[in-house]
């Protein structure tokens, strides 16, 4: 018998990926589910994609509460910003807990109340273990926040390079395209298929995006730049497709020099030994459908010498290694189990 895991949230995109790498994870054992609306359904009336895994199919989701997890070693929040705070106040301290949610993600205040509503919560370890020296944070904590996905594709990009001190962190550009499960699952004109099918869309643009603070905490907390400025222009993309992220990040190079060999090698030597992050060779580049239904990342570099700058373009899939394949990893590690445990890198194609 595993680990008698938790997933607070399970009617939602992010909820049922949680489900569905749990049904088959040898070592947690899933004792409880939990929704709001749709507390009294089973996991098959919400996710049909599970209704043949018979250890799933039949359990009812309970109503949130700290009641419903409190015979579980680990819990994974999938819950709406503000909520998170609330039921992990609740918790017992000898539950780990993963929080998917952005409520423990930033440790400025100020931060905090520019793109949310309420009192700040704090900040827990934040849960991307392939950050220099974050694996052991991970494995230290009982509370851990996973990272949003766009932030986690943007984060895996270029925090090495910054680093190294290859990049100007003062001028990051981000590009980020994304499919449209990242939105969630609540019905919205602008996500129907007549809205959305055929058509490109940026949104949130000029810096209002939520997970642009989180992009400069990892960036400063990487090293800064001249002076300790850092700034990020940040513009999401909605994409016509259901899952993925591709984001394309630049920045100024810090001397003639820095070639796309020195851009490589260091993506090459922070991410060594990494299972989860894929360094394509020259000339390569990520694509979404190559991470789809896998935790893996798919990186490349390059130097625009005409224009001085550094391009990174990490793939991730927004419910893989943005969302549920992380935060499972995230649990593997808090509890001492392989990294990998549950997950692959390898993606679906066609």
């Amino acid at each position: 018998m595993g680990a008698r895991v938790a997933v607070a949230g399970a009617s939602g995109y992010a909820g049922g990926e949680l489900l569905r790498l749990l049904a088959g994870h040898s070592d947690f054992e899933l004792a409880a589910v939990t929704a709001d609306s749709s507390a009294g359904k089973t996991v098959a009336e919400l996710h049909p994609h599970l209704a043949g895994v018979p250890t799933l199919a039949d359990l009812t989701l309970l109503p949130h509460g700290a009641a419903a997890l409190d015979g579980c070693d680990l819990a994974f929040l999938a819950l709406p910003a503000g909520q998170s705070a609330i039921l992990a106040g609740e918790l017992r301290d000898q539950i780990k807990v993963v929080d998917l949610g952005p409520d423990f993600r930033l440790a400025d205040p100020a931060a905090w109340q520019r793109h949310y509503a309420g009192p700040h919560p704090g900040r827990w370890v934040t849960g991307l273990p392939e950050l220099p020296g974050n694996g052991g944070r991970v494995a230290a904590a009982s509370r851990v926040a996973a990272p949003g996905c766009y932030a986690t594709a943007a984060m895996l990009a270029m925090v090495p390079l910054v680093a190294a001190g290859l990049t100007d962190p003062s001028d990051i550009v981000i590009v980020a395209a994304s499919g449209t499960s990242g939105a969630g699952r609540s019905a919205r004109i602008d996500l129907l298929a007549s809205e959305v099918m055929g058509s490109v869309s940026a949104y949130q643009v000029a810096g209002t995006h939520r997970h642009t603070a989180e992009i400069e905490q990892a960036v400063a907390e990487a090293g800064g730049g001249p002076g300790g400025q850092i700034r990020v222009s940040f513009t999401p993309v909605l994409a016509p497709m259901p899952r993925g992220i591709l984001a394309t990040c630049t920045a100024p190079l810090t001397a003639a020099d820095v070639s796309t060999e020195r851009l490589r090698g260091a993506l090459a030597d922070a991410y060594a030994g990494q299972p989860f992050v894929c360094l394509l060779p020259e000339g390569r580049w990520p694509a979404t459908a190559s991470v789809t239904g896998s935790n893996g990342v798919q990186l490349q570099a390059a130097a625009d010498a005409r224009a001085g700058r550094a391009v990174v373009v990490a793939a991730i899939d927004n419910l893989g290694k943005g969302a549920a394949g992380q935060a499972i990893q995230d649990g593997n590690i808090m509890l001492g189990l392989p990294q990998t445990a549950g997950l692959t890198v390898i993606g679906v194609a066609p």
